[in-house]
Formats: structure tokens, C-alpha cells, sequence
């Protein structure tokens, strides 16, 4: 089986261990048919982004040991649902985007050059 891709084409990076990330819990923002969310895009959470994503009722700070959801604070990598990225890019609170750890089928939904205008810098 043929690595899975990054939106730059080649191979997809880890997002985050630490916490742990993505929609099957492996580090990784892959696609899976089955993740009505597509958490497929990695994104480096800001405060303004996690105030924005509370606001719209996406509470991503608070702790839910029950989901096993550590709560996240600015800095930390994530997966985030495709939608949501783009409703913050909409509205001028997107997080930098890390494209070696965003899934290539994230390029169904957003434009290349929409991530590559958001890429962390490193």
C-alpha cells in the first residue's frame, strides 16, 4: 500500500502526539471515508481560532476526559474539520496550517494556494 499524501504530495507527516490527534486518534489528519467531519486539515491553534471555534460552539479548551479530549491551548497542533478551517478563514481567525501533516484529499474542498496563503512557518 502506497504512503498516504500530503497536499504538497508527498508523504503525510504526523500532526501531533501530544496531545494526540486526528479522527482516529493516530497522530494524523488522514482521510477516512467514514469521518463526516474530515479532519483532515493540520492546523497550529491560536487563541483567536479557539475563542472563534467557542463562539460557534465548538468548545476545543475545555477538557472531556470522557472523549479522551485533553482541551487544547495556542500552540498546540490539531486535526480540524475542513468546514470549520474554513468558516474561520471566512471570518479572518484561520490557524497556520501545517501542509506536510494535511491530508491531499483536503485539496477536494480548499484551494492549495488557500493553505499555502495560511502555512505555519516553521
Amino acid at each position: 500500500m502506497p504512503p498516504e499524501r500530503n497536499v504538497l504530495g508527498t508523504e503525510l507527516a504526523t500532526c501531533s502526539e501530544d496531545p494526540l490527534t486526528g479522527f482516529g486518534r493516530d497522530g494524523c489528519c488522514r482521510h477516512f471515508p467514514n469521518d463526516a467531519g474530515r479532519h483532515e486539515i493540520c492546523a497550529v491553534t491560536t487563541d483567536e481560532f479557539l475563542r472563534y471555534s467557542k463562539s460557534r460552539g465548538n468548545d476545543l479548551v475545555t477538557p472531556r476526559p470522557e472523549l479522551e479530549f485533553p482541551g487544547l491551548e495556542a500552540g498546540d497542533r490539531w486535526c480540524l474539520c475542513i468546514d470549520r478551517w474554513l468558516e474561520a478563514e471566512a471570518a479572518d481567525a484561520a490557524p497556520p496550517v501545517v501542509l506536510e501533516a494535511t491530508a491531499e484529499e483536503a485539496l477536494e474542498r480548499v484551494r492549495l494556494e488557500t493553505l499555502e496563503a495560511h502555512a505555519h512557518d516553521e
